[in-house]
C-alpha cells in the first residue's frame, strides 16, 4: 500500500523542463559569431601608382593618372618582385609621360596630350613592341624630329633612350629604365636613401606673368593660361576661358597664342586671331576684358 508520509520517485516526465549543468564548449565545433556592425569604421587605403605616383582610390584596377594595370605592377621589393619601370617622354618640366606596350599616339588629341596649336591632331606614334621602340610621323602639319633629324612620314626610327624629340617645336626627352642620362629616372630598391652626385640646384622660373600683384612663374617652353587650375598658370577671373592661350618662352623669344577664347585677347590694344603665334616683349601689354598681364624677363 501507499504510504501517504513515504517520499516516493516518480517516473520521467517527458515534457517537464529539466535544467542541467553548464554546455562544454567543444574546440572542434564551427560556432557562429556576431554579425559585424553596420557602424564600423573600415579604413581603405588608397593606393600609389609606382610609375607616376598618383593616389588612386582603394580598389581601383588601373591608375587613373597613366593607366598602369595594378595587378602586373608590384612595388619594389612586394614579394621579391622588382618595380616596373616603364619608357618615358620627359617634358622640360620634369613631368613623365609613361609609353605602354603597344602604340602611343602624341598630339592634341591623342593618348598622350601636346595642348599646342602647332602640334596635330595625331602627330606622331611610338610603338613599344618585341623589345623594340619606335617612333613615325603621322603625317603631322608641322613635323617630327628625332635629335635634330626630320622623321619622314611612313618611316620609322629606332629610340634608345636620351633622344630629344621635338613634335613642331615642342620637345621632349625619350627615356628608358637603367639609362645612363644626367635626367634618367631611376628606381632604388628597399626604400634606401640614394646618395647623389652633385648638390640639387633650385630651378629659376626665366620669365614671370604678372597680373597686378599677383606674379605666375613661367617654365621655359610651353605655358597654358586660363581660369581651369589644370591650366599652368590659373587665373581666376571670369573674362578668361578655362583654357584661354598659351605663353611660350624659347631661346628665339617670347611668343602668345590665343587658343580659341571666349573673350579672345589684345596685344597692345590689337586684336589677336584665334591659333596665331604671336612675338612680343616684356614691353608689351596682354588685355583680356578688363585685366592686363604683362611678362617679366628674369635675369
Amino acid at each position: 500500500m501507499s504510504d501517504a508520509n513515504r517520499t516516493q520517485m516518480l517516473n520521467s516526465d517527458p515534457n517537464r523542463t529539466v535544467m542541467s549543468g553548464a554546455p562544454v564548449l567543444d574546440p572542434n565545433k564551427t560556432m557562429m559569431g556576431n554579425a559585424p556592425t553596420i557602424n564600423a569604421t573600415v579604413t581603405i587605403k588608397p593606393i600609389q601608382c609606382p610609375v607616376c605616383k598618383t593616389f588612386n582610390p582603394g580598389g581601383v584596377k588601373f591608375c587613373v593618372e597613366c593607366g598602369l594595370i595594378f595587378d602586373r605592377a608590384l612595388p619594389a621589393d612586394a614579394f621579391g618582385a622588382p618595380a616596373v619601370q616603364l619608357p618615358i617622354l620627359l617634358e622640360s618640366t620634369g613631368r613623365e609621360h609613361p609609353l605602354r606596350a603597344g602604340s602611343t599616339v602624341i598630339g592634341r588629341e591623342a593618348d598622350i596630350i601636346i595642348a599646342d596649336s602647332k602640334v596635330s591632331r595625331k602627330h606622331a606614334q611610338i610603338t613599344n613592341a618585341n623589345g623594340l621602340i619606335e617612333i613615325e610621323d603621322l603625317g603631322s602639319s608641322n613635323g617630327t624630329k628625332v635629335d635634330g633629324n626630320t622623321v619622314t612620314p611612313g618611316n620609322k626610327i629606332v629610340l634608345t633612350g636620351g633622344e630629344k624629340i621635338s613634335f613642331a617645336g615642342v620637345e621632349m626627352t625619350f627615356q628608358v629604365p637603367g639609362s645612363t642620362g644626367t635626367n634618367s629616372t631611376q628606381a632604388f630598391g628597399g626604400n634606401k636613401t640614394a646618395a647623389i652626385a652633385a648638390t640639387p640646384r633650385k630651378e629659376v622660373s626665366p620669365a614671370t606673368l604678372c597680373w597686378g600683384d599677383q606674379e605666375f612663374a613661367l617654365k621655359p617652353g610651353l605655358n597654358t593660361f586660363g581660369r581651369k587650375s589644370e591650366n599652368d598658370v590659373a587665373i581666376a577671373d571670369p573674362y578668361i576661358s578655362g583654357k584661354h592661350g598659351t605663353i611660350e618662352i624659347t631661346d628665339q623669344g617670347i611668343f602668345i597664342t590665343d587658343i580659341g577664347s571666349t573673350n579672345g585677347m589684345s596685344l597692345n590694344d590689337a586684336r589677336l586671331s584665334p591659333n596665331m603665334r604671336t612675338v612680343m616683349t616684356q614691353e608689351d601689354t596682354i588685355k583680356i576684358g578688363d585685366i592686363e598681364l604683362k611678362i617679366r624677363l628674369n635675369a
